[in-house]
């Protein structure tokens, strides 16, 4: 694995925990009050969709920094 390719995954990951972390902050101040697990649950959704939706951004913009 290249340098270019780990800094990428970094990156994206990064971004994707920042999100479902986001989204957690987001269900505890709105003070419904939402069970553990869809609470959970939509956090591992909001990461797998933003893995998704990153992943091929970062990695372009990545390779083409380091090109």
């Amino acid at each position: 694995m290249n340098n270019s390719t780990r800094v990428s995954a970094w990156i994206y990951t990064g971004i994707s925990l920042a999100a479902a972390f986001l989204f957690l902050l987001a269900t505890y101040a709105t003070g419904i009050s939402y069970p553990a697990v869809a609470r959970i649950g939509g956090a591992v959704w909001v990461f797998i969709l933003s893995m998704i939706i990153t992943m091929p951004v970062v990695i372009s913009h990545v390779n083409k920094r380091h090109a």
